[in-house]
């Protein structure tokens, strides 16, 4: 099964996130990356599992890099039936209530349109000694037994 990695970012963090990612699922997978402002939200398929990798940016938004995705969503509402998805969310806890809201929030749009979430929906905190690339090849490798194998 192919993976297709989407990441929405405002500084680059997320992409470095999708590379590391990809790193650890690349040996049984067949991983793609994009970043979500130049992903055609008709592009998704039920034969693809999607990861996606979200930041939250200022008060709990989207950052711009999956705003025109996120729209798309909204505007195109396609029906996501069978497309398997978990998320990756980059946020800080200084933020409080607002914490890791962007990859909530692309999680919400994905399920409203038919798609199912599986695995862990991981948060991670800017604020701990944890680097986002490391903590991303653990979530990955855990990721693995949940994404049908290449030869299904």
């Amino acid at each position: 099964m192919s993976v297709v990695i989407l990441y929405g970012t405002e500084t680059g963090n997320c992409e470095l996130v999708a590379h590391a990612i990809a790193d650890v699922l690349a040996a049984d997978h067949d991983p793609s990356i994009y970043d979500m402002s130049e992903f055609a939200v008709e592009d998704l398929d039920p034969e693809n599992f999607l990861v996606v990798i979200c930041s939250t940016y200022g008060e709990g938004e989207l950052p711009t890099g999956a705003e025109p995705f996120a729209a798309e969503l909204d505007e195109v509402a396609p029906d996501l039936t069978g497309v398997r998805f978990a998320v990756f969310g980059l946020g800080d806890t200084v933020y409080g209530e607002t914490f890791n809201r962007g990859g909530e929030i692309m999680a919400e749009k994905l399920t409203a349109r038919g798609a199912t979430q599986v695995g862990e929906h991981a948060r991670h905190d800017n604020s701990s000694a944890i680097k986002p690339s490391a903590m991303a090849a653990q979530w990955a490798q855990d990721l693995i037994p949940v994404i049908a194998p290449v030869n299904a």
